[in-house]
């Protein structure tokens, strides 16, 4: 019977030394690249693929700059053909602010005119009411007729560092804040001062003063007969210039406008003038007084 072949036994293969390291060797047999592969299809799959994030920034920077170019150009365009329109609109304006001036100071001169006739025929009124003595003294009494001779020259002036407000000081109490301004109360004490000094016609920056005259305040702004009035202050006071001025100096209104002087800084100069020269008075309303019997008709 015969025998069967010897079987040979393979000798054992040995065991690898990184056996034991799976995990490494998975790592080091597949490389990185391939999960960026994978990634990049899945990008592409799901439509993110293309181009890159800086190259798409490029174009987005780039049509930004093209719409901002467009946007300015067309405003160019749009104000190169509106600007005939706005030049002729402005010279139009223009034309109508030179009429309407040109028409305010005609306006002004008609009203100037009228209030010369008007106070010549009050000046005549006065003549034909007396003798001519008497009408010239009521003239100039009433601020109808303008007047010349000696007196003083009173200049009032705010403070240098005059502002706008305050509180704290005496005059608050009265109404009047520490702003080293004159105020309308500063300037009704000078000008009384001066009739009780013996002034015989008194103005203000021009302004004639009456019996009816009003001296107040609108604002910061002093108004003589409703009419502004800006500083310095000049008033001009028509009497004996030196007993006039002795006289005001030593008043109480005097001494009051040296206190505003002294404690607010307010400026003030008086001085003798041996010629002082005062308008009349721009309107004047002429009234006669008639006496009342004892039965009381006139």
């Amino acid at each position: 019977m015969p025998q069967p072949p010897p079987v040979r036994s393979t000798p054992a293969r040995p065991a690898r030394p990184d056996a034991s390291m799976s995990l490494l060797t998975n790592v080091m047999d597949h490389s990185l690249d391939d999960g960026y592969a994978e990634a990049a299809a899945r990008k592409q799959s799901h439509g993110d693929g293309g181009m890159p994030k800086t190259l798409r920034a490029k174009l987005g920077l780039a049509g930004g700059l093209v719409l901002a170019a467009l946007i300015v150009t067309v405003g160019a365009a749009q104000a190169r053909v509106e600007a005939p329109v706005v030049a002729k609109e402005r010279e139009e304006l223009i034309d109508r602010i030179d009429r309407e001036a040109e028409a305010a100071d005609k306006l002004e001169d008609s009203v100037d005119d009228l209030r010369a006739d008007v106070s010549a025929r009050q000046r005549e009124a006065l003549r034909d009411s007396g003798g001519g003595d008497r009408s010239t003294l009521v003239g100039i009494l009433s601020g109808a007729s303008a007047v010349h001779g000696p007196g003083v020259r009173l200049v009032v002036d705010d403070a240098k560092d005059a502002g706008a407000g305050g509180d704290g000081d005496a005059r608050s109490a009265s109404g009047f804040s520490d702003t080293g301004r004159v105020r309308d109360r500063d300037m009704q004490r000078v000008v009384n001062g001066l009739w009780e000094s013996g002034a015989e016609a008194v103005s203000v920056n021009g302004q004639r003063l009456t019996a009816l005259s009003a001296i107040r305040a609108a604002g910061d702004a002093i108004l003589v007969d409703n009419k502004p009035l800006v500083p310095p202050y000049t008033v001009l006071a028509v009497g004996d210039g030196r007993a006039m001025s002795d006289r005001f100096q030593n008043s109480a209104d005097g001494l009051y406008l040296h206190a505003l002087q002294e404690n607010y800084g307010i400026r003030t100069a008086i001085s003798v003038e041996d010629d002082v020269r005062l308008p009349a008075a721009p309107s004047v309303i002429v009234r006669t007084a008639q006496p009342i019997t004892e039965k009381g008709t006139s």
